[in-house]
């Protein structure tokens, strides 16, 4: 199934590492003139140069201001990946105010931010758009020491809905990706004990985790036409995890 995204301009947060710097590549692959966000000059740089012709934008997504000035001087846009995200790791009975702030900051509150801006001005335009949310598994699964993280992600999820919901008479559609651990170089760095990562696996009937494309290529998926008729779904990426 070949997508293509030609005439079509794309932004993507969080773009420096990961599912989000396999996004910017792909889309640019595929065609669409790609602006990427995130708040490492050095990833932006590298992505630069390794991915000819990506616009690139240095910002903080927790800054709520400085988030909005630079969404609202990129221009038309017709996809958005709200992919950004943190992750502070606590016990339940030591979650802190702060990591709580920084996490919804990012997680949550940036996404509404972003699309905000982003699908009023699809609307102004008359033109149909998708929106792309990438949530986790850990929306729909306790995970231990992820009282703040599974809180953000199954906010996000209930958060894509109502923006589904909402923006669908307008012809946006919002969709997420809900993917297992990913194989990313920060996830190769946490999951390579084989004695950590053993119980995980156990509960993943493909027996692996997820690599950058297997997330990437659901993403291209949603933001397609291919999908014209799904809105509001999550899609789990996580090789059968929430079914065991």
């Amino acid at each position: 199934m070949e997508i293509s995204f030609a005439g079509r301009r794309a932004v993507v947060t969080g773009a420096g590492k990961g599912i989000g710097r396999g996004t910017v590549k792909a889309l640019r692959a595929a065609g669409a003139a790609v602006i990427a966000l995130t708040r490492s000059p050095e990833d932006l740089e590298s992505l630069a140069r390794e991915c000819p012709g990506v616009e690139t934008i240095c910002v903080d997504l927790g800054d709520w201001s400085a988030t909005e000035a630079a969404i609202r001087s990129i221009g038309p846009v017709d996809l958005l990946v709200n992919n950004a995200g943190v992750a502070h790791l606590q016990p339940f009975l030591d979650v802190t105010q702060e990591a709580f702030d920084k996490s919804f900051a990012v997680n949550v509150r940036a996404v509404i931010l972003v699309s905000q801006i982003v699908a009023r001005q699809m609307i102004e335009r008359g033109v149909p758009g998708a929106i792309v949310n990438v949530s986790s598994q850990a929306s729909q699964v306790a995970l231990q020491d992820h009282a703040v993280y599974c809180s953000t992600k199954g906010a996000l999820d209930m958060l894509t809905k109502v923006m589904a919901l909402e923006l669908g008479p307008k012809k946006i559609r919002v969709n997420c990706v809900n993917p297992t651990v990913v194989m990313t170089d920060m996830g190769r760095a946490n999951w390579s004990d084989a004695e950590k990562a053993e119980p995980m696996l156990n509960r993943i009937p493909m027996g692996r985790f997820a690599e950058v494309e297997d997330v990437v290529n659901s993403i291209l998926f949603l933001l397609s036409d291919k999908s014209g008729m799904t809105t509001g779904a999550c899609l789990p990426v996580d090789g059968g995890y929430l079914i065991s």
